[in-house]
């Protein structure tokens, strides 16, 4: 199974967990390495063959443009919103760009250089899925004090944290997500949660791990661990 040919790369949000590091410049603008953390996803994306983009776009949007406005590949829309809609309004608003079944990316989750994010979606992606995502075990998980989101079948279906103390499973922010019963919504702010509860009580909702370092590039603790790892410093 082939990846999809274009992908849903998260940009617009207002980065509050950055503190003043993003009063004045968005977090997707950020660098690690000397490079923002959109042109590192999107940099992964393009390694992995990916030939479109779709890049929402909302809190200093002009900055945004004016930084992918010299990107020859991959090939890029911006779609900005008016009003924030968060991820699952930001992709309906986003359709039309869109494919039946796409990637998404958040620019702000991280792992070291060897890592193979799309290359594990691709091997685990089956036809019975709705929703494949990539998670990490905890114990891999950088700069994150959360106690877990999922916890996983023997064959491969997600189990909600829900009211347990912790979980196995972070999810890393880059996922396979089929389409339909996004079209069927209604237009509006509303979170991709609803699509991935949906799914999980029709047995759709799958994950696949990736067992390398991950950092969660939130705040600045996590940019600072960031940092770290591609100067080969942790």
């Amino acid at each position: 199974m082939s990846l999809p040919d274009v992908a849903m790369v998260f940009a617009a949000g207002f980065g509050t967990r950055m503190g003043a590091l993003t009063r004045d410049t968005p977090k997707p603008l950020l660098k690690v390495g000397g490079k923002t953390l959109l042109d590192h996803a999107l940099d992964r994306l393009v390694a992995g063959g990916i030939a479109r983009a779709v890049v929402n776009t909302h809190y200093h949007a002009h900055q945004i443009a004016d930084a992918l406005a010299s990107r020859t590949a991959p090939s890029l829309h911006l779609s900005h919103e008016p009003e924030i809609l968060e991820t699952g309004g930001g992709m309906l608003a986003a359709l039309p760009h869109l494919d039946r079944r796409i990637l998404s990316v958040n620019p702000d989750a991280m792992w070291a250089g060897d890592a193979d994010p799309l290359g594990i979606l691709d091997r685990n992606w089956h036809d019975g899925m709705e929703a494949l995502l990539l998670l990490v075990p905890v114990a891999r998980c950088g700069a994150y004090s959360g106690t877990g989101d999922f916890d996983m079948a023997a064959d491969g279906q997600l189990i909600r944290r829900g009211d347990a103390p912790h979980a196995a499973y972070v999810y890393s922010g880059w996922q396979i997500l089929r389409t339909d019963r996004l079209a069927r919504m209604k237009p509006g702010k509303f979170s991709l949660n609803i699509l991935w509860n949906e799914m999980n009580a029709a047995g759709t909702l799958f994950g696949a791990v990736c067992d390398r370092p991950w950092i969660d590039v939130g705040t600045p603790q996590g940019l600072t661990a960031a940092e770290s790892v591609f100067l080969g410093e942790g």
